[in-house]
């Protein structure tokens, strides 16, 4: 008796902790899921002048963090591709948006996992201290960067009109509530710049804009409160800070699948989570379902449209109209009202013209995870599109699957005698052969092929481009996923994608040749058996 009224007593004692904010010191902690309240540690208590010696604080007891940042593609934006063996990143690709980092400096370093990045010759700080520990483990919502500000965040005081990476209000951060609150990264910390990228909210991935910071299940069933309520390191884990998930080498196609507990789970996959056999196979439609697994891979059903949520994408960029000024001056355009009453700009003199584009449906490949890039030393054919980058895959190479791609397309600048695709410097208020300032691309393109080393005729014209994005966020409830007339249709989704058979939308098709003899036998069946019965009906009156 004494025994269960001790541990009553011992249990009603944890709870009014738990449930007193003045007894619970771990409440904080809790919250970000860190396993300590960094607001206790005396080190986090003194006054921060900067990022980088709050940095040097973290540092104190993480000793090895840097280190890992470090050998990230986050801090180095330089990726060797296994396979082809190109040299990727950030700091190295060209693409159908802004087109280059190199040349733009600190514009595009603003969104670095590091502080004072200035020019990509040099490449990232190496200092220890340059690492931002604070964008990626900030819970407190104060914290942000401060646009073309080389990832340094807005400080007292504020420059008058500054902005933040995702283009709102700049404010002063308190860098003691920041370091006080850290712990696991939030979807608050990814998206200020993976939900930006491009220059803009949901720009450039499609799948990823500022309505996964709170999404409705509609949007997102696994990011959203209604649904599994998940952040974006529960799918990209990490070990020493290397995250899972490249847009370089995707994992196209998973045949290990489940990451249970003691199991593999270093990629970002459905598979990784679902398996190899996610539907229940308790009925024909199931194991059918899981039959299409190694031809299709999952967001192909169940991502039917990306920009949901009332956020648009950018679809088209048409750089070859940029520059066109109205009485000597830059203006703009804003001729796309999205569905959530924000008016985009359909034309800007410092970047040309812009279409957009909500709840999208995707185009359809065959995909096999790889992805060649065109670089600035490779020869072009203008009178074709251009592939920014390509992606490989074939219904008959027994890895491939049909995957959603967000297609961009663009008109770039070319060198018009090397067909080579050109760099271009467009950033950089103090300068005389900044795009943006002068609106000279003679003068841009010149300054951005000699910053990179790069030869360059001096002749140049604008070509289209097509440029693809893996879709894979933005996933759908399931009753909201594709029904099998979707694609199974003359005029289905995948009408376009050739060298493979699919039933009913293929005419005379072996399925089709076989579901028509048995019709034919049906028929012939009962017109036989009709006249067997006429037969004995007349022979019986007879």
């Amino acid at each position: 008796m004494q025994t269960t009224r001790f541990r009553r007593g011992v249990a009603g004692l944890l709870l009014l902790i738990a449930a007193t904010p003045a007894l619970a010191q771990g409440q904080t902690a809790s919250r970000s899921g860190s396993t300590a309240d960094h607001s206790t540690f005396e080190i986090l208590k003194k006054p921060f002048a900067s990022g980088p010696e709050v940095t040097q604080a973290c540092l104190a007891c993480h000793t090895e963090a840097a280190k890992q940042v470090q050998n990230s593609i986050h801090w180095t934006w330089e990726y060797t591709h296994p396979q082809t063996g190109q040299e990727l990143g950030k700091s190295r690709v060209l693409n159908a948006f802004c087109g280059n980092v190199a040349s733009n400096e600190p514009r595009c370093t603003s969104c670095h996992a590091g502080y004072g990045w200035e020019t990509m010759a040099d490449g990232p700080p190496k200092e220890q201290t340059a690492v931002d520990c604070l964008v990626c483990h900030d819970t407190s919502g104060n914290y942000s960067k401060l646009a073309a500000k080389a990832g340094h965040p807005p400080l007292t005081p504020v420059p008058d009109g500054a902005t933040s990476i995702t283009g709102a209000p700049a404010k002063p951060v308190d860098l003691n509530l920041a370091a006080q609150s850290v712990g696991l990264p939030d979807r608050d910390n990814c998206g200020q710049c993976h939900f930006y990228g491009g220059g803009g909210d949901n720009v450039k991935h499609g799948d990823l804009s500022s309505v996964l910071y709170d999404p409705d299940r509609s949007v997102d069933v696994h990011m959203s409160k209604d649904g599994a309520d998940m952040v974006c390191s529960d799918c990209h884990v990490t070990k020493s800070h290397a995250w899972a998930g490249s847009r370089y080498n995707v994992a196209a196609h998973d045949i290990i699948g489940m990451g249970k507990p003691g199991e593999r789970r270093d990629v970002a996959t459905c598979e990784s989570c679902h398996g190899t056999e996610p539907h229940p196979a308790v009925s024909l439609i199931g194991m059918k379902l899981n039959d299409h697994i190694d031809r299709v891979a999952c967001q192909t059903c169940h991502i039917p449209e990306f920009a949901r949520g009332g956020v648009a994408t950018k679809t088209v960029w048409d750089w070859s109209t940029a520059g066109k000024l109205k009485d000597g001056k830059p203006y703009g355009e804003e001729a796309f009202v999205q569905s959530d009453g924000k008016h985009l700009h359909t034309y800007l003199s410092t970047k040309g013209n812009f279409e957009w584009g909500e709840n999208v449906v995707p185009h359809y490949a065959w995909f096999d995870g790889q992805v060649e890039y065109t670089t600035g030393d490779q020869t072009i054919d203008p009178g074709h599109v251009v592939k920014v980058n390509r992606i490989s895959g074939s219904p008959d190479d027994g890895t491939s699957r049909i995957w959603p791609f967000k297609r961009m397309e663009g008109r770039q600048a070319y060198d018009t005698q090397l067909n080579h695709l050109v760099y271009n410097h467009v950033y950089g208020p103090q300068t005389d052969t900044a795009f943006w300032t002068n609106f000279d691309w003679s003068k841009s393109i010149k300054a951005a092929m000699d910053y990179v080393g790069e030869p360059y005729s001096g002749e140049f014209d604008f070509v289209d481009t097509y440029m693809y994005w893996p879709i894979t966020h933005m996933v759908a409830p399931k009753e909201d996923a594709l029904d099998c007339q979707a694609c199974h249709a003359k005029d289905g989704r995948l009408a376009n994608l050739a060298g493979f058979y699919m039933p009913g939308r293929d005419p005379g098709g072996p399925v089709d040749k076989i579901g028509l003899a048995v019709l034919l036998a049906a028929v012939a069946g009962v017109i036989g058996h009709a006249i067997m019965r006429l037969a004995t009906r007349r022979g019986g009156h007879a």
